[in-house]
């Protein structure tokens, strides 16, 4: 009976042991929260019809990371890392052969203005040419005036970053910024502190010098709590924050706001600044050039 009891409790033990290791491990790593991600842009963009072999070779790696998760491989965040290189590698192949293309069409169309303008008359021939140097002087201007403003918009988030205390960073999604969920709300609320304000109206200021771009409002919890509360906690704070930067100037049609719930971990939450760094809403401007 004595050795009955000691085995049950044994098996106890080790059923208990096996599903505290699955739970420890459920939570990909950061580098292949990023590969997916890298991923899914990838395949919805240019190199979906541009480079397909070489989004192809992305996905492979990609499903091998994943597979290294499941098998709980030691090697997942260095598939991770290669499967997000690939996926990079494909959007600039696209992006190099979408360029050649214009390249393409743009000395079409100059070779066929070329042998057009052998058949004009000397005047026609002089008013085309100064169109082309009058369109030249505005693409320069707009290049300028381009410049101009990414010099401000650089120098506004460097400002931003120092007075309000947030993340500021370049990545693949765009520029991103960062704001602790802490310094915003009440822990498992969606109502704005009443000294988050004049930090929001300092992110909606820097903000204005992008009237161009699509900003993204992406909410993010710790993994406290269940997966469908810390999605709808994210979306509403997400939701929030895009309001207070509407009622602030910010165009309506420029900017939306998603919950990402606890799906994309930053740091580790089985410790207290772990969860802390998790609790975020970040600010993605779209780095994309406005067509």
């Amino acid at each position: 009976m004595i050795r009955t009891i000691f085995s049950a409790k044994s098996a106890l033990v080790l059923v208990l042991a096996a599903v505290t290791a699955g739970c420890a491990s459920s939570q990909p790593p950061p580098e292949l929260v990023d590969a997916r991600a890298a991923y899914a842009r990838a395949s919805t963009g240019e190199a979906r019809e541009l480079s397909p072999s070489a989004l192809h070779e992305a996905k492979l790696a990609l499903d091998s990371a994943e597979q290294k998760f499941s098998d709980n491989s030691d090697r997942t965040r260095d598939a991770a890392y290669v499967a997000t290189r690939k996926a990079q590698l494909a959007e600039v192949l696209a992006q190099t052969a979408l360029a050649k293309r214009d390249e393409e069409a743009a000395r079409a169309k100059a070779d066929a203005d070329l042998r057009n303008s052998a058949q004009m008359t000397k005047g026609e021939l002089q008013d085309t040419k100064q169109q082309l140097a009058t369109r030249n002087q505005q693409l320069e201007q707009e290049k300028a005036a381009r410049a101009e403003a990414e010099k401000k918009a650089r120098e506004a988030y460097t400002k931003l970053a120092a007075a309000a205390a947030v993340a500021v960073k370049d990545d693949a999604r765009g520029t991103v910024i960062t704001v602790p969920a802490g310094v915003l709300f009440a822990s498992g609320k969606s109502d704005l502190l009443g000294s988050a304000s004049s930090r929001l109206e300092q992110v909606a200021e820097a903000l204005k010098n992008e009237p161009d771009r699509k900003i993204t409002i992406v909410g993010h919890t710790d993994s406290q709590g269940s997966d469908q509360s810390n999605m709808e906690l994210s979306q509403r704070r997400a939701t929030t924050v895009q309001s207070f930067f509407v009622a602030h100037g910010i165009p309506a049609d420029k900017v939306t706001a998603t919950g990402a719930g606890e799906s994309q971990p930053v740091a580790d939450n089985n410790t207290p600044e772990g969860r802390a760094n998790n609790r975020r809403v970040e600010i993605i401007i779209d780095r994309t050039e406005p067509r």
